[in-house]
């Protein structure tokens, strides 16, 4: 159970403290200054809360050959709200930190749409190593909102503002299994702080994910219920092949990648293997021929995965792509799934189409 937000006065002073600070505990006072024999300096604060030290307790525990929360022990710390705008008569902005892991905190760009009560919500996860900076422009919060939705942004793991405290020679694909079981971990437990706050409609909970942000969308939601439609842009996977020929990958890097102990470890992950499971959502699966990032044997592997349900929507070129979602229609699709889940709740609240002479005989047939 999530604890009730706590207000600060601005997210950046927390974010320079933790900079300051580093890993290692608030800063000290200086000791006086005196000719005599110095005093011992003060001991750092006990540490509160969970430590990833396996010599401190209680312990985090979580299981990175899986997406599954199962066997995981993060506990959420209490949320801070760093900011709250509102804009005109269209929408209210949220930024809220979140925490279940030490050093990780995650930023959440809440949007809702005004006069809506409990609106659908779409949690939208863009590919590494984009920034968050997207959700704070006015024109897109609005654009995401609009049509009566809530929008959630964050970053994945060690992308934009949660890579710190790590060597620079570690990131995002060199730490994949942790990158890509932690973001999927995370996207469970934010729907777990969605839920605590109840003005969302978790009935009706949607993923945009681009890139490796669509591999996280699919990893989550094959073993979350909770997430009833998805749309996928270029999902990354099948990984063998993936990390052969990505251009996202350091060629002098490559051949760390695949080694059959770094492929071993990153295997359980591959949506390749995940996307079987997407049996009972709503999915449209989007790929842009010209797009390297993801080979082209990639491309056709995860498609081969897809199940029946999954519509697979093909562009032959960026150019193609920019077309079908020019003029703000690029997230009607996943909005258009999400209200038509609304329909049909309503309509079997209301009893339609289940009594004679109210489409009973029609639906038998």
């Amino acid at each position: 159970m999530f604890p009730g937000p706590k207000k600060i006065v601005s997210l950046n002073v927390i974010l320079s403290l933790t900079i300051f600070c580093g890993a290692r505990g608030w800063p000290q006072s200086a000791p006086p200054a005196s000719s005599a024999q110095p005093a011992a300096p003060a001991p750092f604060p006990a540490p509160a809360g969970n430590l990833s030290s396996s010599a401190l307790q209680p312990r985090i525990l979580e299981q990175w050959s899986t997406p599954s929360l199962e066997g995981c022990n993060l506990k959420p710390l209490e949320p801070m709200v760093g900011e709250i705008d509102s804009h005109n008569e269209t929408f209210t902005r949220e930024l809220i930190r979140v925490q279940w892991r030490p050093g990780d905190p995650v930023d959440l760009f809440i949007m809702k749409p005004k006069g809506v009560k409990n609106p659908p919500v779409i949690l939208y996860l863009y590919s590494y190593p984009f920034e968050t900076d997207r959700f704070l422009k006015n024109d897109f919060a609005k654009f995401l909102t609009q049509n009566g939705f809530a929008a959630v942004g964050f970053a994945s793991a060690l992308t934009a503002g949660r890579y710190r405290g790590r060597p620079m020679k570690e990131w995002f694909v060199s730490e994949l299994q942790e990158s890509l079981a932690t973001s999927a971990h995370d996207v469970q437990m934010i729907l777990n702080y969605l839920a605590t706050r109840g003005d969302v409609d978790m009935d009706r909970v949607g993923m945009f994910g681009d890139g490796s942000g669509a591999t996280i969308a699919i990893l989550a939601a094959a073993v979350d219920p909770r997430i009833k439609t998805l749309d996928l842009l270029n999902p990354w996977g099948d990984w063998p092949d993936w990390i052969a020929k990505s251009t996202v990958i350091p060629q002098k890097e490559r051949p760390d990648y695949l080694k059959p102990e770094f492929l071993a470890k990153v295997a359980p992950l591959d949506p390749v293997k995940w996307l079987p499971e997407l049996k009972t959502q709503k999915v449209r699966l989007q790929e842009v021929k010209t797009v390297a990032v993801t080979p082209i044997e990639a491309k056709q592997k995860i498609e081969a995965a897809a199940p029946a349900n999954v519509q697979i929507v093909r562009y032959d070129n960026l150019k193609a792509f920019a077309g079908s979602v020019s003029g703000g229609k690029g997230f009607d699709w996943i909005k258009a799934q999400l209200q038509a889940d609304s329909v049909q709740a309503e309509q079997t609240a209301s009893g339609a189409g289940l009594y004679p002479g109210d489409g009973w005989k029609d639906v038998r047939k």
